[in-house]
């Protein structure tokens, strides 16, 4: 059962704390009181709340220190500022300091429920958002999968939406852009984390024992059955069980596997006994699966029961702007266990990267610089180092599309995937001044509408606000931003 949001009111009125908590018990919020600055602060130090209403004047102490110190503990609490002394300065300066609003005494209830309401709700969106922030880590990293991307980020939010329940899901995408590794997220993210996960390549099963090692056989079942033996659904009891590449199952065996998946119960080979079939789904291909129910390689009434959900993995050569995150982590796991040292990356490799076609996706990026890593002789991996070898047939000039011109005043950020390399200078500009310029230029773009930047870059606003305080960046506007 979801907990009831928690609120604490700070007031030297008892009349004032009565009626709130009177107000705020009718919402089904638990309540708590203070009417001294040293009690609201022991208070605050100790519990945790979603909601603090605090007065400006207290006997022994300033509100605003109050909202100060909440916003220093916990500050992802959002924090309504009263005062019968209300003035602009003192609002500016406690939206400044963190409050989500100031109210002038005296409250209309209605307005103060619509406000609490409304910051509650902003609490919850700024957990989830610092939640998985938290997940994706400051390297762009969730359960062992890396990618910074709006595209990624869209995967990541699907994991987490679908991880809890036991709906089918179907991941889609090409040979080497970690399907395996978001099927291991599902998983071990769900409530079925502490089971067997089952992994079933289909293309490595032979044809004749697919049906045996799937479902399992009784004893005598076939020649050379000398004894019975569990199948995989049985090892997946209570757990999850993975069917990778699962265009490649055979066609005659599809039509006990949708029965499996509508009764729960199947029978081994050899036997009329139904037994439970207890696990979760999880399906991945790299194939067109509606082109197989056309050439009659898949059934229909499968696919549409096995993509309750679909997750869809956009191949590395439409998430370039990744290729530098990727490259650093790559590079750190190699250099520990390969002894090595390599600091850095050359421009000129960089622009051999962006500009190739990527066939074999992130596993393909991997090799690359395992290899380059083995073989690189000084401390910089340069472009020499980069074995590609089917360079020739990449399409013209594939770019990040977070990239930017190293011309600040002409910075922009373009919608498409094609970009002008010869507009950025590699060797004057690190990653870090990069990512600075492209968060300034979309922020100038929008008129500093976080909302709209954060929307533009792909990523939550709580992400905004870190990445404009990792690089410096002050909010240039002039505008006081009083709620949502």
């Amino acid at each position: 059962m979801k907990k009831p949001p928690t609120v604490l009111c700070i007031d030297d009125d008892d009349l004032i704390t009565k009626a709130l908590k009177r107000i705020l018990s009718s919402l089904s919020y638990n309540v708590t009181i203070a009417n001294t600055f040293s009690s609201a602060i022991t208070t605050i130090k100790s519990n945790s709340f979603d909601l603090i209403l605090t007065d400006l004047n207290l006997p022994d102490g300033d509100g605003m220190n109050i909202l100060r110190q909440a916003k220093e503990i916990a500050p992802t609490t959002e924090v309504i500022v009263i005062s019968a002394h209300g003035s602009l300065a003192r609002a500016i300066e406690a939206t400044k300091a963190g409050a989500y609003y100031f109210l002038e005494k005296p409250v209309d209830p209605e307005q103060l429920e619509i406000l609490i309401s409304k910051a509650l709700e902003r609490r919850m969106l700024v957990t989830e958002s610092e939640n998985l922030r938290k997940k994706l880590g400051q390297k762009g990293e969730f359960y062992s999968i890396i990618g910074s991307s709006p595209a990624m980020q869209e995967v990541f939010e699907t994991i987490q939406l679908v991880a809890g329940t036991d709906a089918n899901v179907l991941i889609i995408g090409e040979s080497g852009t970690g399907k395996e590794l978001i099927a291991n997220a599902i998983h071990y993210n769900s409530l079925r984390a502490k089971k067997n996960f089952i992994k079933v390549n289909c293309t490595a099963l032979p044809k004749d024992l697919f049906e045996s090692e799937l479902f399992g056989h009784v004893k005598g079942a076939f020649t050379g059955a000398m004894e019975g033996k569990q199948g995989l659904i049985s090892a997946a009891d209570g757990g999850s069980l993975l069917l990778d590449e699962i265009g490649e199952m055979p066609i005659e065996l599809q039509p006990k596997l949708l029965r499996i998946l509508e009764n729960r119960t199947f029978r081994q080979v050899g036997s009329n006994k139904e037994l439970p079939a207890d696990f979760r789904l999880i399906s991945s291909t790299n194939r067109d699966l509606n082109q197989c129910v056309e050439q009659n390689l898949m059934r229909q009434d499968l696919l549409y029961r096995i993509n309750t959900i679909t997750i869809k993995v956009p191949p590395l050569r439409q998430r370039l702007e990744e290729i530098p995150l990727l490259s650093e982590t790559f590079i750190k796991k190699f250099n520990e266990k390969y002894q090595k040292n390599i600091l850095e990356i050359t421009s000129n490799a960089y622009e051999k990267m962006f500009s190739y076609f990527w066939p074999g996706n992130v596993r393909e990026l991997h090799n690359v610089l395992e290899r380059a890593v083995l073989l690189c002789q000084s401390q910089k991996i340069h472009s020499q180092d980069l074995y590609l070898e089917r360079a020739l047939e990449s399409p013209n000039n594939l770019m990040p599309t977070n990239l930017i011109t190293s011309n600040e005043s002409q910075a922009k950020i373009t919608p498409t995937t094609s970009f002008d390399s010869q507009n950025l200078d590699f060797t004057t500009l690190t990653l870090e001044e990069i990512e600075r310029r492209a968060i300034l230029a979309v922020l100038e773009k929008t008129n500093w509408n976080k909302v709209a930047a954060a929307k533009s870059l792909g990523i939550y606003r709580a992400r905004l606000y870190s990445l404009m305080k990792k690089h410096g960046i002050t909010d240039e506007s002039g505008v006081e931003e009083f709620e949502e």
